[in-house]
């Protein structure tokens, strides 16, 4: 009897579709089989592109005379971990009663190549039909087997996997070759990572980075002032009429800025204790609910409510999909739902009544599911639509699962509210010419604010009305108490996660709309489902650091934008560039663009990077000529990629602290011997601290520090909310900028030194892992640990040990399955078996991203 062939994406949905289906033993297996189907799954990635050394012996030595590498074709190979997985599906998908193949893997574009991959190395020809699945509850499975879909439907999708995939190798594999020549000429070997969206991404934060460490404030001034009016007394700020109020992405000018001391003080004296009209304009102001969750915008709200990484947040989404099918398929680009889709829509509002019974139960009797295309539009829906429940309600949701299932859900029901309704208020009082503006917002009607309680309305910026005293028409006021106020210009933030996958999003661009950030999103770098795993690995190649909820290009990250300028391989930072690339892909996907025109353009652009790395000939031999001498030996400067440096053997690093150092303060420091204080270093332990900077009479550079030093930022505490007690002495536990820390760790005088890193091992450890281990005195098993002597990736639980110190524990491996010998003794084959198990490391089990680790997307 012929058989169909199911192949999932990893084991708990086939485990899922298996239970769906029906008619199989109980428990979890390898393969589920009845009379009809077989039911398996791969492991992730179980095949990969080969290395360029397999493809060709030559390419095994990394040299710029054998650049470019662009294979005709790519093969194949096995990914090791996963051998064993691999050949249990290529047995299934070679027996004679499997007539038909099911791919069940993830509906997306990895998925895809996932499955294809496969299917090219199996070498089979058999029917192929798509399981596109939006959820994982049981009904929907049931329904998308019901309704396949055909392989060729599938094939542009497919094209855009391949390219996506083989583009990535081209340029990362070509890229970190040749750059990694370019460092390496002077001696030893350097590498130099490079990939198609990576790079352009970190060049994103290098340039964030540049413009705060060359930001100058400038100081500028306020007037404020006190009017007393009939019913009481409100305040006003002046402005300049001629000035637009809205402010502008270029340019410091702002309406109420004042450059020169004198004048502010001129406008105090000339309309203190003076009178003058007062005119006033009310209007109403709708807010709309904001638009259901993607995976883009909701790791951004998470990490600006929560502080979780990309990472992290994707892991919890991807846990309430599969684990507790409480969410639809979360890897997804859409913030819209189909059309048809108002009747499911108001079956998981009512299921989510025992949860949600004010909002839901609302919506429900007003009859607010209905027709709205800012919720339901064909057009803004591709493979998959907008991130919300199901309507299965979870248990036992961990902290994070619960915080991460709260927002999908709040902004699920927000979405059917009307818009929330304010009573914008615009006082204008004027002083002997001068105008003073004073504005207020009032909430009349919460709307979709309901939803989120008195903390949403205040987001909003609503005010009370007991803040602004009302004025009759005509009325005049008195300028009762005027006050200059000296400020300065800031710089603009450090990228947070949240703010670089809006730019990421966006190509570069940072978009405050969200009608033009829908419009720009189409260009934008990487996938939602990628943009995570793009910032780990920036993270993990060391180009960027963690700082608090701060992301920091490192050192390195500045040193390789310093190479790729000086070897004129600009395209490579080029962020809109590779917005363009992703945009083409989406258009390969829709059948509007083709695979080898897009290849044609990455096999040309993978050529001009080598070339122009082999024009540009070694890094060593840069040097840029400055107009100052050594002040050891006389000899003149030079600026070399990684220092300042005279023929005599002075030098001075370009970065000290974590900051790069500009030719212009170096030639400073030369000259004058000390300069600053300058700010934007960096301890060892990453809090920021201001220093001068003194040259020696041996030509040493050493920090001098102010009475008034800022390492004692590191004390203060981001959350008043403790995460247990402290195992030393019983105090409370809070978060700061770099660990979690007992209260009296925290004083001028040090009782206690209970402290936890909020990155050991390079895992970004939570508030709620830190809170579990104080309870528990033992986390659970957290994944993701990089072994410092292998560099491979291991999972751990942390455990409280005496004297509150923290130690690893590993999971107990399941005991051998094999019969023991007669006598209990195991032979000697088993023996030596068991060793080489014992001596594997913990970490064995390399990421995907361990696999490639020199392919960057």
């Amino acid at each position: 009897m012929s058989k169909t062939l199911i192949i999932a994406e990893k084991p708990s949905v086939a485990a899922d579709i298996a239970s769906a289906v029906g008619g199989f033993p109980p428990g979890r297996h390898d393969v589920y089989e009845n009379d009809r189907y077989v039911i398996s799954s791969a492991i992730g990635h179980l095949v990969e592109l080969c290395r360029p050394g397999e493809m060709d012996s030559k390419h095994k030595e990394w040299s710029l005379d054998h650049l470019p590498i662009l294979p005709p074709s790519f093969a194949l190979r096995p990914i090791a971990q996963t051998k064993q997985r691999l050949d249990l599906l290529l047995r299934l998908l070679h027996r004679n009663d499997v007539e038909r193949i099911v791919n069940a893997c993830d509906a997306g574009r990895e998925g895809e190549l996932i499955f294809r991959y496969l299917i090219d190395y199996a070498n089979v020809r058999k029917p192929v039909d798509r399981l596109w699945l939006q959820s994982m509850t049981p009904e929907a499975i049931r329904q998308a087997l019901h309704h396949l879909r055909p392989q060729e439907e599938m094939e542009p999708l497919a094209q855009a996997a391949l390219c996506r995939s083989e583009s990535d190798w081209l340029i990362g594999i070509n890229g970190t070759r040749a750059l990694t020549a370019l460092h390496s000429k002077p001696g030893g070997f350097s590498l130099t990572p490079v990939g198609r969206v990576q790079t352009p991404t970190l060049a994103i934060v290098v340039k964030r980075d540049r413009e705060i460490q060359d930001f100058h404030p400038r100081n500028y001034w306020e007037v404020h002032a006190i009017f007393q009016a009939s019913a009481g007394s409100y305040p006003g700020r002046w402005f300049d009429p001629a000035l637009p109020a809205r402010r502008t992405e270029a340019g410091e000018e702002r309406p109420e800025r004042i450059w020169e001391e004198a004048k502010a003080r001129a406008i105090r004296e000339k309309c203190l204790g003076k009178t003058g009209p007062v005119t006033e304009e009310r209007k109403a102001v709708f807010q709309a609910p904001p638009a259901l969750f993607d995976l883009t915008s909701l790791q951004r709200e998470a990490n600006g409510r929560f502080g979780f990484s990309a990472k992290r947040t994707l892991q919890v989404a991807q846990a309430l999909y599969e684990t507790h099918k409480a969410l639809t398929y979360p890897r997804t680009d859409s913030r819209h739902l189909p059309e048809d889709y108002q009747p499911t829509v108001r079956d998981v509002v009512e299921k989510l009544i025992p949860l949600w019974n004010g909002a839901a139960g609302t919506i429900l009797e007003k009859g607010w599911i209905g027709p709205n295309k800012r919720i339901f539009d064909n057009t803004k829906v591709s493979d998959h639509f907008a991130l919300i429940p199901t309507g299965t309600l979870p248990t036992g949701l961990d902290p994070a699962e619960r915080r991460i299932y709260d927002l999908v859900c709040k902004r699920f029901l927000a979405a059917f509210y009307p818009p929330a309704r304010f009573e914008g208020v615009s006082r204008v009082t004027t002083i002997e010419g001068e105008k003073f503006r004073t504005e207020g917002k009032i909430l009349r009607d919460p709307g979709w604010l309901s939803v989120y309680g008195r903390e949403a309305a205040a987001e909003a910026g609503a005010d009370g009305e007991v803040n602004l005293a009302p004025v009759r028409e005509g009325e005049m006021a008195l300028a009762e108490t005027i006050e200059v106020v000296g400020l300065a210009t800031k710089p603009p933030p450090h990228f947070t996660e949240a703010t670089l996958l809006s730019a990421m999003e966006n190509a570069g661009k940072l978009v405050e709309e969200e009608q033009l950030r829908e419009a720009m999103a189409k260009k934008g770098l990487g996938t939602p489902a990628t943009r995570a795993a793009i910032i780990e690995g920036l993270v993990q190649e060391e180009y960027l650091r963690r700082q608090a909820r701060e992301l920091l290009a490192t050192p390195k990250a500045f040193a390789l934008f310093e190479l790729l300028q000086a070897a004129g391989i600009p395209v490579l930072a080029s962020p809109e560039m590779t917005g363009d690339w992703e945009w083409k892909l989406q258009q390969i996907e829709r059948g509007s663009f083709t695979r080898p025109r897009f290849m044609e353009e990455i096999r040309r652009l993978t050529q001009q990077i080598v070339e122009d790395a082999r024009r540009f000939g070694s890094a060593e031999a840069y040097a840029k000529p400055m107009d100052v001498k050594s002040p050891v030996d006389g000899t003149p400067l030079v600026e070399t990629l990684y220092d300042y440096r005279s023929k005599g053997g002075f030098r001075i690093s370009k970065f000290l602290a974590g900051r790069p150092l500009s030719r212009e303060e170096v030639a400073a420091l030369v000259q004058q011997g000390e300069i600053g204080p300058l700010s934007g270093f960096r301890s060892r332990s990453g809090q920021p601290f201001s220093a001068r900077l003194k040259l020696g009479p041996d030509g040493k550079v050493t920090f001098v520090f102010s009475e008034k030093s800022s390492e004692g930022e590191a004390r203060q505490i981001l959350n008043e909310e403790p995460l247990g007690s402290c195992p030393v002495d019983g105090g409370a536990v809070y978060e700061t900028a770099t660990s979690y820390v007992c209260e009296h760790a925290l004083k001028e005088t040090p009782s206690c030194s209970f402290r936890i890193g909020k990155q050991i091992l390079s895992r970004e450890i939570s508030r709620e892992e830190v809170a579990r281990l104080l309870k528990e005195r033992k986390t659970g098993l957290l994944t993701g640990f990089l072994s410092r002597k292998t560099k491979r990736r291991f999972s751990a639980f942390l455990e409280l040990k005496e004297a509150g110190k923290i130690g690893f524990a590993f999971e107990k491996r399941p005991p051998s399955s094999s019969p023991a010998k007669p006598g209990g003794r195991p032979t000697a084959k088993r023996t030596k078996k068991a060793r080489a198990r014992t001596a594997k490391s913990p970490d064995k089990q390399s990421s995907a991203r361990g696999r490639s680790k020199r392919t960057k997307e």
